[in-house]
Parts: structure tokens; C-alpha cells; sequence
């Protein structure tokens, strides 16, 4: 599988990105791969010896469907992908860490950062891909996996909405100190990806920055199969 060829999205495709997260809390990346690679790592479901674990989310009250986490070595495209979008990334996830009073800072290479997640005990590599069937659906939750946590996410959606499946919209909700919980459905395009917080992410009030939570799921899918990437920067204890 080729890499940086697939990935359509340059460095200037990111420009706003940080204006458009601290806004919302998540932003669209329209286009990240192409549909080659898309069906390509949709494909890769059905091969389990480049994966390390396999889950059956209802088994576990997480939803229905089902996912697997890829071993480690990842795929050339996946290890790619992971480390340009770290490197845009860090910055902004700095930037919130300070905004939310957070003594941690982030490395500009991933690489370092993984090290820093091997030292805790965080060795398991935590990308992974997601199919979907009629009926399935994700629940709400967090990515977190241990006491190091990378701020932002990476979730493509690799399958075509209203001609590979129907339904399955990728939904957002933020909870808010004091305040009703606001919703987001992310509109995709297969080869689309969304970056959004993890956890917490900061938000300005008229007395300076305070956090809301934010979880991530997806509706139930309607007809067909749905495959998404998931590209998360801290691995797992």
C-alpha cells in the first residue's frame, strides 16, 4: 500500500484548523485519502494477522459492530498518517493543555511522545479500524487508555454515506459546566476525516478559559457496511 501519495491533504489544507477546534471542538479535514487508499484499508478488516485485538462491541455494552486494533508494525499508510497529523497537531494541543491549566506539553515528533507512552507502560498501538453493519451503532465515549493522553483524534470515514451504507452519522456532544449538553452530527464524505477532542477541550467565558467534556459515537447505521479509521496518538497500558 502506497502513503504519502494517497494522502491528498497538504500542510495549507490545515490552515485555520486550530481557529476552527477551539471553535467547535472538532473540524472536518475534507478529503484526507483517496479512494483508493479508503478501500484499501477497508480491506484489511478481513486480514486479522495485522491486528492485534478484535472486539465485539456488544459484548462489552459499548454498541453493536464490531472493530480491530492494528499491531504493531502499522500499516505504511497508517504510520504515515499518524505521524504528519501529530506534527500538525501538537501545537494546538499545547496550546489547550496551557489554556486549561495543564502542566503537560507535547514533543513535536510523535516518535518522542510514543516513548514517553512506552516508559509509562503504554505499548499497545491503538489505531484501528471499525465496520458497521445494518443495526450498529457506537456509543457515546472517550479514547483514553492510560495516564498519558494526546488531546485530539483522527477518525476517516473509508466507505461512501448514502451508497456503501445509510445512517451511521459520526455525532458529537459536549458537556458543559452548568448548562444542557450541546450535540454535533459531523457531515463526511468518504476520504473525509475528523479531528476532535478526546477528552476535554478549553473554552473561553467571560471569566477566562474553563473546560467542557466532550464524548464521540456514531448513529445506528441504516442499510450496508461502514468502515472508518480510527487514528489515535497515545498508545494503550
Amino acid at each position: 500500500m502506497t502513503t504519502d501519495r494517497n494522502i491528498k491533504c497538504a500542510p495549507a489544507a490545515t490552515d485555520g484548523l486550530g481557529e476552527t477546534l477551539d471553535r467547535e471542538g472538532w473540524a472536518v479535514l475534507p478529503g484526507l485519502i483517496d479512494t483508493a487508499a479508503c478501500d484499501g484499508l477497508a480491506a484489511l478488516y478481513d486480514a486479522p494477522a495485522g491486528f492485534r485485538s478484535h472486539v465485539h462491541m456488544a459484548r462489552h455494552g459499548f454498541g453493536r459492530g464490531e472493530y480491530r486494533y492494528f499491531a504493531y508494525p502499522l500499516p505504511p499508510l497508517v504510520e504515515a498518517l499518524r505521524g504528519m497529523l501529530y506534527a500538525r497537531l501538537a501545537p494546538i494541543a499545547n496550546r489547550w493543555h496551557e489554556r486549561m491549566g495543564m502542566a503537560v506539553r507535547f514533543p513535536a515528533d510523535h516518535a518522542e511522545f510514543l516513548a514517553r507512552c512506552r516508559d509509562a507502560g503504554q505499548r499497545r498501538p491503538t489505531p484501528l479500524l471499525l465496520q458497521y453493519g445494518a443495526g450498529d451503532y457506537n456509543c457515546l465515549h472517550q479514547d483514553l487508555y492510560g495516564e498519558h493522553v494526546f488531546p485530539l483524534q483522527v477518525a476517516v470515514l473509508l466507505s461512501a454515506p448514502g451508497e456503501d451504507f445509510t445512517g451511521g452519522e459520526f455525532v458529537l456532544t459536549e458537556q458543559r459546566p452548568r448548562m444542557q449538553s450541546r450535540v454535533a452530527v459531523v457531515p463526511l464524505a468518504k476520504g473525509d476525516a475528523v479531528v476532535f477532542a478526546v477528552n476535554a477541550r478549553p473554552v473561553r467565558g467571560s471569566r477566562g478559559d474553563y473546560r467542557v467534556a466532550m464524548r464521540h459515537g456514531v448513529s445506528a447505521i441504516g442499510s450496508g457496511r461502514r468502515h472508518t479509521l480510527g487514528v489515535i496518538f497515545h498508545d494503550a497500558a
